[in-house]
């Protein structure tokens, strides 16, 4: 059983702040382009300080333009010591996409430090059904046939209706492809058992776009 969204957000958050060093301040984020690490750091920040302001506390009060990571780490901490036992009552509505940007961007980090993430991480089952869920309507919203996913850490149907194909993916790799973290090259590569055109242009969803390489 997966553990409570405000719970993962808390982990990530920390695990984010083992990366984001001083020393990889200024190193850049090729998933997020013309951010540094820092910039990352300090995004988190206004996306908790923007939900605790939604939510009534005055911890939306946070700075903006952050310029120091370890600044940035500390306010990210004052802000979700009042935030985390709000959304815990609120329920999954902020929990669970705060955990889904949060998470996406700890893959971004380990993807520009070269460390290779932790494959068994809670975060990936709870926010892969947030992606499939998206990526669902998306492929509804193209007017697309049903699509099986299958992965190890989640499994289900985007779209409506019989399904005529299934793409297989690794955790990982499918969280990147839903995540616009893929490109149509990448994605074609997954494991698909027919043709995978038609439902490449529903990688765009959301906030999300496949880059170009």
């Amino acid at each position: 059983m997966s553990a409570p969204d405000h719970l993962l957000y808390r982990q990530v958050r920390l695990d984010i702040g083992l990366l984001a060093t001083r020393q990889v301040a200024a190193v850049p984020v090729p998933a997020c382009p013309g951010w540094t690490v820092t910039d990352l750091v300090a995004h988190l920040v206004e996306v908790a300080a923007n939900v605790a302001a939604r939510l009534g506390s005055p911890a939306g009060t946070a700075p903006r333009g952050i310029t120091d990571v370890d600044l940035a780490l500390a306010e990210w901490e004052r802000v979700c010591h009042v935030l985390e036992p709000l959304v815990e009552l609120e329920g999954p509505r902020s929990a669970g996409r705060m955990v889904m940007d949060a998470f996406t961007h700890l893959l971004d980090l380990h993807a520009a430090l070269d460390v290779p993430p932790d494959p068994g991480h809670p975060a990936y089952r709870s926010t892969l059904n947030l992606l499939v869920g998206g990526f669902s309507a998306s492929v509804r919203a193209h007017g697309l046939p049903a699509l099986r996913i299958e992965s190890p850490a989640a499994t289900g149907t985007a779209g409506d209706g019989p399904v005529v194909r299934t793409l297989r993916a690794g955790t990982h790799d499918l969280h990147r492809s839903l995540a616009g973290r893929r490109s149509h090259a990448e994605i074609a590569a997954l494991d698909w058992d027919g043709a995978h055109e038609p439902w490449l242009p529903a990688f765009s969803w959301g906030p999300f776009t496949p880059p170009a390489r």
